[in-house]
């Protein structure tokens, strides 16, 4: 099949903040295999470093089947991007036909071994890697999903599912991508597991990789839909990795389906949108327990507020 590829090249001053509009912009149209060509802070010695190469350009890639109905969304995209220019981020805006076969090789040649964690290993499918003995090694192929572990956002969210998840405890994904959250959650003991995106060819690429690391598929569930289209249970975990507008829009949900001491992780926050998160936490009776920072994304992890006695 054949694809338009679609590079947003830009310039700024906050490159975080463009980072996140123009995903956005990808995200909300269901553009596939979207890739965030951008510098990420070193992080610390052995936690994923050399990961991915400078670019020569900061720029955000995204990929439309190239049938007739992708003239329409490629010309939203141009239409939002271009309106960027009042925050002072300009935008470049180029397209190109590919074959799937085409990206996806390209790609895979910087996507390498990661430790996120002293236990945990990212490995992608087509590298080799010999584990240390206490490694939990996450095999993956991303696919045409968002979700590598390269990216603080998910580096970060996996770093908290450690922390707090309880063996036997049930966890929600919420944009799931390529399932890779679910996968940790899986080999870090939980007890049932339900990932959602409203995207179905991340729904599909999730359920390979649960595959692939042995999850049973009695014990998960994968669902194309959004929060609020989800049945009415609890959760004693939920993780969404998402942005922070989405995390804003869907917090009552978020909410309601956390269990009375249940917890939830939002990540895909950058720094500067942090008090708009707490604003909808308070709210929403939801106050932070933890909180962690790699450059400009903020990671949280919330529980409901203690009632005064």
């Amino acid at each position: 099949m054949k694809f338009k590829k679609i590079t947003i090249a830009f310039e700024t001053k906050n490159i975080v903040l463009a980072e996140e509009l123009i995903c956005d912009i990808f995200f909300s149209l269901n553009l596939k295999g979207v890739v965030c060509n951008i510098p990420l802070e070193e992080p610390d010695e052995g936690f994923g470093t050399h990961t991915l190469p400078l670019p020569d350009q900061n720029s955000i890639v995204g990929y439309l089947p190239d049938i007739d109905a992708s003239d329409i969304t490629l010309e939203k995209i141009k239409a939002r991007a271009k309106d960027l220019a009042h925050l002072d981020i300009q935008v470049k805006t180029q397209v190109e036909i590919v074959d799937e076969k085409d990206w996806e090789d390209a790609w895979k040649t910087y996507f390498n071994v990661t430790r996120i964690t002293d236990r945990i290993v990212i490995k992608p499918e087509w590298k080799d890697h010999e584990p240390a003995p206490n490694d939990i090694v996450i095999h993956l192929d991303p696919g045409m999903a968002f979700g590598t572990g390269t990216h603080p956002t998910t580096a970060m969210c996996i770093q908290m599912i450690e922390k707090f998840l309880i063996p036997g405890s049930d966890f929600l994904d919420v944009g799931t991508g390529s399932g890779i959250l679910m996968v940790a959650a899986a080999k870090l003991g939980a007890g049932r597991l339900t990932g959602i995106d409203t995207d179905e060819v991340a729904i599909g690429i999730s359920k390979k990789n649960l595959d692939k690391n042995q999850a049973d598929p009695l014990v998960f569930t994968l669902s194309c839909a959004t929060l609020d289209q989800t049945p009415q249970k609890t959760y004693d975990l939920i993780a969404a990795n998402i942005i922070a507008q989405v995390i804003v829009d869907i917090m009552p949900e978020l909410e309601r389906r956390m269990a009375p001491k249940g917890m939830a992780i939002l990540s895909g926050i950058i720094r500067e949108r942090k008090p708009d998160i707490v604003a909808a936490l308070q709210a929403n009776a939801l106050h932070i327990v933890h909180e962690t920072n790699e450059g400009e994304w903020v990671a949280l992890a919330v529980t409901r507020q203690e009632p005064f006695l």
